[in-house]
Parts: C-alpha cells; structure tokens; sequence
C-alpha cells in the first residue's frame, strides 16, 4: 500500500466513523424517548430500555453506512481541496481513476463491515432486544392479535419426503418467548382442499430436526366424500373424534419461521430471507416482499461504493465553489434523498410486481450514473 492510499483510508475511516457515531447517538436519543412510555410496564425498568436502545444500534449501523461513507468521505476530501493538497496530489499525476480506485479499496472494507452487520450482528441483537423487552413485560411475542396469526404448510407422505397428498394451515393464538405454541389449530385438506381432520391442542413444544410435541390434543376426522355423494346416505361414515395426552407432529414449520412472521424483512439476514421465502414458494404463497429484502440485503452493502463515487466531484470544487459545510449539506442531502428512492423503489416494486432483483438494484444504478455524470462534468470543467 502508497502512502497516499494509507493516508486516504486513515483520514477517511476516521472521517466515516465520526459521522457514524454522530448519527448513532442522535437515533438512540430519538428511541430512548420513543421507549421511555413503556417503562413501568410490568417488569420493564429503565435500565432494560438503555439496553434495548444499545441492542438496536447494530441495525442502525448497517443502516446509516453508506450515509456516513458519502458524508465521511465528502469531509476528508472538501478538506484536501480546501488546504490544496488535492490539486498537489493531482499535479503529482494522480488521475481521477487513480482517485476512484483509492476509494473504492476503501470502500471494499466498509462493504465487507456493512455485510457483516446486515448478516449476523444485526439480526441476533434485534431478536434478543425484542426477547428481552418481552420478558421483563411479561408478554408474548403474538399477544396482540385478536385471531392470533396463520401458517400454511403441506402434508407429504412420509412427513418430509415424498409426494404432497394435502395442505396444512395453522392457527396459534399465543407465541412465548421460548417458543412454546398456545392455542393451536390445525386445519388439514387434501389435494382437491376438502377439509380432512381438525386438530386442536393447548399447547405445542418444538423438539428439534421438524418435530412439534402437541399437548392435550382434540382430534376431529372428517369422511372422505366427493362432491356428488349423498351426504345425507345412511352407510356414510360419521364425524370421528379422538382425545389424546400428546401427539407429535412432523412439519416443514419451525420455530424459526414462526418467528419471520413478527420480523421486520429489513432487519432479517439474508439466510433467514432465502429459507422463508422458499418456503413460500413450496405453499404456493406470494413471496415478492421477501424476495425484495433477499436482494436488498445483498446489494446495499455495495451502496458505500456508490456513495464515495458520489463523494469523489467534491474534491474537485474549490472552496470558491462552496465552503465544507455546503458540501456537507448537499453530502447530507442526497445520503437521504437514496433513502428515500431505495424505500420508495422497494414499495412501487412490491406493487406492480417488479423483478425484485431490478428493483433492488435500481436506487444504486440510478446514483451510479449521477456520480459518473458529476465526475464527467468537473473532468470537462
């Protein structure tokens, strides 16, 4: 590594992760007051709000990334033009490419901290500050819904493997936090969607590798009778019910994609996102959301790149051309106007169904090309 590229990546690193910090601080202030109403509510103390607050930032670092690159970098380099020492280095034969690739080897490392974050940190600290909230209220994850929430899932001939004969939904009116099912319904059809049996259990414990431990079982099996048989026939089987202590159930369910059902996409991993959304897909269930946040997740750690392109023209205008708070303002702007656009793609792209991969990448492209065209117009001037 030059020293100049050691020299860059130290001023802009220092510059980024100041303006991440600032941006940090500022949105914990804003959720510390946002959880200050829930405090006293069971056991919920304030230090159990600081600690749901501190567990968040994770989320908001991958989050505010690019943000803070674009604005970090726009610094360090309005910084260099104002003491000249950009016009020396450009006298010395340092191209603007040369520049771009500087950058971009910077922006390689922030890419590669922002996937980790977006990947493993964030979700793991959002699951347990949810956990932890819970808990110290003495509440469960699905108590605020009046009909409790639904799954579907389909039946095969031996558990996991073989053939689907039939279709599964499931009912549960109550989640804890350890997992365990309250209030479970089992509505279960075959191929042509006639209702089979009716399964109603108090509880459900998951016991690992698709097998749920049902507790205090109520069975009902309704008659195998086409369409155009007399239901009213007097050899027609009758209404079967069956009581039990327990009852194990094999099912593609588990606990880990009951809980996408209370995630934000956003703040789910990629991982989670590419098993949920396949699972959809087997149950024949709308999976555009989920696809969408897949391909999000994995395009906007390059979304840093994009933004130190955009920062790049700014070391080209001399202070004649605007003071560094100026670019900062203008740095600030448009690190929120791609917010917006990438929030707004995603929605008009879940609307009239768009490619999610296109939709996805498309707020980057868009500021990709802006960048480029800002670079030509300062090379030309």
């Amino acid at each position: 590594m030059t020293v100049l590229q050691k020299y860059f990546a130290s001023e802009i690193f220092k510059s980024v992760f100041f303006v991440l910090i600032a941006f940090l601080a500022l949105f914990a202030f804003f959720d510390l007051m946002g959880e200050l109403k829930s405090v006293g509510r069971g056991g919920y103390q304030l230090q159990h709000a600081f600690l749901y607050v501190l567990m968040g930032l994770p989320g908001y670092t991958y989050e505010l990334m690019p943000i803070a690159a674009l604005i970090g970098t726009i610094w360090t380099l309005a910084q260099f033009a104002s003491r000249s020492e950009f016009t020396i280095m450009r006298v010395s034969s340092m191209s603007t490419l040369k520049a771009g690739w500087m950058l971009a080897k910077i922006g390689f490392v922030l890419i590669i901290l922002t996937f980790l974050f977006g990947e493993f940190v964030s979700p793991i600290m959002s699951e347990m500050a949810e956990k932890i909230k819970l808990r110290a209220q003495g509440a469960s994850i699905s108590q605020e819904f009046r009909s409790g929430w639904w799954a579907k899932d389909v039946i095969k001939e031996h558990g996991l493997t073989g053939n689907v004969i039939g279709s599964r939904f499931l009912n549960v009116q109550d989640m804890r936090i350890d997992g365990e099912l309250r209030g479970v319904k089992l509505y279960e059809f075959d191929r042509n969607f006639r209702l089979k049996a009716l399964v109603i259990a108090a509880r459900a414990i998951y016991l690992g590798e698709n097998k749920w431990r049902l507790s205090e079982v109520s069975e009902t099996l309704f008659p195998d009778v086409s369409l155009e048989h007399d239901l009213t026939s007097k050899d027609e089987r009758v209404i079967d019910t069956k009581t039990a202590a327990t009852r194990d159930l094999i099912s593609e369910i588990t606990p880990d994609i009951l809980s996408v059902l209370f995630a934000d996409p956003d703040r789910m991993s990629a991982y989670d996102l590419s098993a949920y959304t396949k699972h959809l897909a087997e149950n024949k269930q709308r999976t555009d959301r989920y696809e969408i946040a897949f391909w999000k997740k994995l395009i906007y750690p390059f979304a840093v790149i994009v933004m130190m392109a955009l920062a790049l023209p700014f070391a080209y205008l001399q202070v004649r051309a605007g003071g560094v708070s100026l670019k900062i303002f203008v740095g600030i702007m448009i690190g929120v106007s791609f917010q917006l656009l990438n929030s707004l793609f995603s929605h008009l792209g879940l609307l009239n169904t768009w490619p999610p991969f296109a939709t996805a990448v498309l707020p980057s492209f868009v500021f990709l090309l802006m960048a480029m065209g800002a670079l030509w117009w300062v090379e030309k001037h």
